[in-house]
C-alpha cells in the first residue's frame, strides 16, 4: 500500500501594511499632524526599513509586501504611483470617500491574506494595522495554520490598536518613534493664491498668446477631442530644400540629387535634430491639462513646488508625449527639457504661482 510522505512547507512570509493606519498614527506621533497634506513620507525608504526589520525577525524568504491604501475614485496619487513601481510590492487601492474614510481596504486585505494561507504560499504574515476590521483576516489565516505577527505604531497615549486584534495575533510588536522618524517630514505648505489669481494668470497667458498669434491653453473639449496629426512636409517640399551638389549645375542627375538627399538626412540624424521647442512646450501643456482633468487638481498639486518630477511621473510624462508626437524623445535631451517646461508652465498657471523652468 502506497503511503504519502509529508513534505514540510518552506518558511515564507508576507508583509501586509494598512497605510492609512501607519501614516495617521506616525503623523500624530512624530509631527502632531492630522492630515497627510501636512507631511511628506519617504515611502520607498520606509518600505525598505520595514522589510529589513522583518528579515531580522522572521525565518525564510519574503514573498512580497502588500500595501493597502485608498484614494478618491481609486485614482492613485503621485506617492502611490511610486510605490506601485517598487519591486516585490503590490499596491492595493480602496476608495476614499468625501469624509476621508477608507472603503474596501479590509476586504482586499482579507482576500489576499486568506488566499495565500489557503494555498500554503506563506507560513507567517506580518500585519501592520490597528483597526478591528482586520480581525476577520487574522482569524481566516490562522485557520489555515499561518502565524500572524501584529505590528503597531507607538501611540501618543493609550493604545491605537483594537484590543481584539491584539489578542488574536500570535505575536505583537510596537514600532518606536525613533524607527519611524527618518521617513516623515513636515511639508512646506504653499500659500493659497488669492481668489481669482489662477484665473487671472490664465487670462493673462491667453491674452499674451493671442498677441503673439499662438494658440492659448487648450480647453477641456480640445483635450478630450484629440488633436489633428502634425502636417508632414510633402516630397516636393523636401526636394526643393535639398541643395544641388556644387559643380553639378544644370547637369545634375537623379543619382546625384538622391546622394545629396541622403547626405542631408544623415547629417540631420548625426546632429540629433529633434522636435521644435514650441511644439514640445505645447505637448507639455496638453499633457498637464489632460492630467488635471483626469487625475484631479489635488493629485497634481502633490507635484508642487517642482520643477523636478518623481522619476515614475517623469517617465509617464515622456510616454504621454511620445504618443502625442508619434516618435521617441529619448535621443533628444533638449526636447525633453522643453516638454517639462511646458508641463510646469501649465501646472503653475493652474495654481496661480508663476512660471518655472526645469533643470
Amino acid at each position: 500500500m502506497a503511503t504519502s510522505e509529508f513534505v514540510p512547507q518552506p518558511a515564507r512570509y508576507a508583509i501586509f501594511v494598512d497605510a492609512g493606519y501607519l501614516y495617521a498614527a506616525s503623523g500624530a506621533l512624530l509631527l502632531s499632524c492630522g492630515s497627510r497634506r501636512e507631511y511628506r513620507v519617504a515611502a520607498e525608504k520606509l518600505i525598505k526599513a520595514l522589510t529589513d526589520h522583518a528579515d531580522e525577525q522572521r525565518r525564510g524568504e519574503l514573498l512580497r509586501v502588500y500595501w493597502f491604501d485608498a484614494a478618491p475614485k481609486r485614482q492613485p496619487t503621485v506617492d502611490q504611483r511610486v510605490i506601485a513601481n517598487l519591486p516585490l510590492v503590490k499596491l492595493r487601492l480602496g476608495n476614499l470617500n468625501a469624509q476621508g474614510q477608507q472603503k474596501g481596504v479590509d476586504a482586499q486585505l482579507r482576500a489576499d491574506l486568506e488566499a495565500l494561507a489557503r494555498h500554503r504560499a506563506i507560513t507567517d504574515a506580518v500585519l501592520l494595522a490597528g483597526d478591528e476590521d482586520m480581525l476577520p483576516a487574522v482569524e481566516a489565516a490562522q485557520r489555515y495554520g499561518v502565524r500572524v505577527h501584529l505590528w503597531g505604531v507607538e501611540p501618543t497615549h493609550g493604545s491605537n490598536q483594537a484590543e481584539w486584534l491584539v489578542w488574536e495575533s500570535d505575536t505583537v510588536e510596537v514600532l518606536p518613534a525613533d524607527f519611524l522618524r527618518p521617513y516623515f517630514t513636515k511639508a512646506k505648505l504653499l500659500p493659497a493664491p488669492a481668489p481669482g489669481t489662477a484665473a487671472a494668470v490664465r487670462d493673462a497667458a491667453d491674452a499674451a498668446a493671442a498677441a503673439k498669434g499662438t494658440s492659448p491653453v487648450p480647453s477641456p473639449s480640445q483635450v478630450f477631442a484629440g488633436r489633428p496629426p502634425a502636417i508632414k512636409p510633402t516630397p516636393a517640399t523636401v526636394r526643393t530644400s535639398v541643395p544641388v551638389p556644387a559643380g553639378a549645375g544644370a547637369g545634375a542627375t537623379p543619382a546625384t540629387v538622391a546622394a545629396s538627399m541622403n547626405s542631408a538626412a544623415a547629417a540631420a540624424q548625426d546632429g540629433k535634430l529633434g522636435p521644435e521647442r514650441d511644439h514640445m512646450l505645447e505637448i507639455g501643456e496638453h499633457v498637464a491639462q489632460k492630467w488635471i482633468f483626469e487625475r484631479g487638481r489635488d493629485n497634481i498639486r502633490d507635484l508642487l513646488p517642482g520643477p523636478i518630477l518623481p522619476p515614475v511621473i517623469d517617465k509617464e510624462l515622456l510616454i504621454e508625449a511620445e504618443k502625442e508626437l508619434g516618435s521617441s524623445l529619448r535621443p533628444y535631451q533638449e526636447a525633453r527639457t522643453w516638454l517639462r517646461d511646458g508641463f510646469w508652465e501649465r501646472v503653475y498657471r493652474e495654481f496661480g504661482i508663476g512660471i518655472g523652468k526645469s533643470d
